[in-house]
């Protein structure tokens, strides 16, 4: 096993992966604030202004929901690829992970432009303003993630991962799947309810 793998902690989980897993908490503790406050004000605001449901574009946000989701399942099978030692689909599947993200954020700044187009903008309602805060905070998560990934794959193609050391492709996997996870948890508090 590798180093990175074999490596003793008091906790008996690798430093890395502890930290992870700490760096998310502290993720989902950011966005459970936002979407809280969220969800306390648009109850208890009679003023909340939320646009029409044709604005919104449910549509299109399902398909950027499918998008991402695929996005994860591309991440799963880059991590098991690497693990048989097979660095071309580990390159591919993660290539497609990162080609998913990037269609995400295609289909995004789409719909900030038409939302924006139709007088929705962070400062028209405390409903513009809570989502492009978190819609927006969660396109930076993504970039994050798809800077990550890039990292992983340059880091694989030059053979520094396999199936004896494929902890920081494990790493920037759970890091993809909490950056899905919260669109996850987005896409009906914006789109559905």
């Amino acid at each position: 096993m590798s180093d990175l793998a074999m490596e003793q902690t008091a906790t008996g989980i690798p430093n890395g992966k502890l930290g992870i897993w700490v760096f998310l908490g502290s993720e989902v503790m950011l966005f459970g604030a936002f979407i809280s406050s969220y969800i306390v004000l648009r109850m208890g605001s009679p003023n909340f202004g939320v646009p029409p449901e044709e604005i919104m574009g449910r549509p299109l946000a399902t398909l950027n929901t499918f998008v991402l989701i695929t996005s994860s399942v591309f991440m799963v099978l880059a991590l098991a690829a690497i693990q048989r030692d097979n660095v071309k689909a580990f390159a591919a599947y993660l290539c497609g992970t990162m080609g998913l993200g990037v269609t995400f954020l295609c289909i995004k700044a789409y719909e900030y432009h038409y939302k924006i187009g139709e007088g929705l903008t962070i400062s028209s309602s405390l409903f513009g303003s809570f989502y492009y805060t978190l819609t927006g905070l969660h396109c930076l998560h993504v970039i994050a993630g798809l800077i990550f990934n890039l990292y992983i794959l340059i880091n694989g193609l030059r053979g520094r991962y396999s199936s004896h050391n494929h902890a920081r492709v494990e790493y920037a996997g759970l890091y993809w799947h909490f950056v899905d996870l919260v669109w996850v948890i987005l896409f009906p508090v914006f789109y559905l309810i």
